[in-house]
């Protein structure tokens, strides 16, 4: 009686099949919830955004009414066309393609140089520099603001384009001088080698290599890049005294109205919405590549 109490108290073994079928759903439970998280939190970080739509498209006293109507009732389309005539943006958007083109380019080339001579080259106190230009990162922009506008003063450089697009001429930046770096540490010693025996010069392999190979990094760069000046209010406001040199941010700022004048809501939403959609195009453009360039930089160091 005893022997066959312990043999009915044994656990009986699970089968195997109905292990996997309890792994799979439980697989699938965390995976619905992942999709639901990650899909309600891009409800409501689209919010802003689709509120700011809304509001281009209504009249100046349907934008605060309360309930609010997200769907705007008449659609207001004239909106676009009289904030664009409002100021001359045809001008402002000139001047923030030059910026935009000129500090991202130059960003880019920069950038990618220094990474290269911080991946490939050895020279004594490489890493040390290396670790000071990373703790640049840690300095907020502001701290810095006052004496860089005394250095452009100095240089009588105020109310042009120069302090707005030398800065990224030179290294562009530390956060795109790690990412690219990073990135190239992917890239086997094997293949410059092997262009150095047949004959090419360090010039030719940065260019004719090591450059079409980092070409995700370089493109998330330029992205990033690309919304920075695209979007920058700051550095315009600070460096940019004529109306005709303001780039399309800074001729914005005539909406929010002054002592006498109410906000022009209606179209200062209205050119949000305009400068949001390129930058908006370029990263459902290149995403893909976007992504590979800040996933690829942590697989080695």
């Amino acid at each position: 009686m005893t022997g066959a109490r312990r043999a009915e108290a044994k656990p009986r073994a699970i089968p195997l099949a109905d292990w996997r079928t309890s792994r799979r759903v439980r697989t699938l439970i965390v995976q619905v919830v992942a999709y639901i998280t990650v899909t309600a939190g891009a409800i409501v970080l689209m919010i802003p955004f689709a509120w700011m739509l809304s509001s281009s498209l209504k009249a100046p006293d349907r934008i605060f009414v309360e309930p609010p109507e997200w769907i705007p009732k008449p659609i207001m389309w004239r909106n676009y066309i009289d904030a664009w005539n409002a100021l001359p943006f045809n001008r402002f958007l000139l001047n923030t393609l030059f910026v935009t083109v000129l500090g991202m380019g130059g960003g880019i080339l920069s950038s990618a140089l220094v990474a290269y001579g911080f991946a490939r080259f050895r020279f004594p106190g490489r890493d040390f520099l290396f670790i000071v230009l990373l703790s640049t990162m840690m300095l907020p922009y502001v701290v810095t603001l006052i004496p860089t506008f005394i250095i452009w003063r100095n240089l009588r450089l105020i109310n042009t384009y120069d302090p707005l697009v030398l800065g990224a001429l030179f290294g562009g930046g530390p956060f795109f001088i790690f990412l690219i770096r990073q990135f190239m540490f992917t890239i086997p010693m094997e293949i410059e080698e092997a262009a150095r025996i047949d004959g090419a010069n360090t010039l030719q392999t940065f260019t004719q290599i090591i450059l079409p190979l980092i070409r995700p990094a370089l493109l998330a760069v330029g992205i990033f890049s690309f919304q920075g000046h695209w979007n920058d209010f700051l550095a315009p406001l600070i460096y940019l005294n004529d109306l005709p040199k303001y780039t399309m941010t800074l001729g914005m700022f005539f909406f929010l109205g002054g002592p006498n004048e109410p906000p022009k809501w209606h179209w200062l939403m209205a050119m949000s919405t305009v400068i949001a959609i390129p930058i908006l195009t370029i990263f459902f453009l290149a995403q893909r590549y976007f992504i590979e360039g800040l996933t690829l930089t942590g697989l080695k160091a």
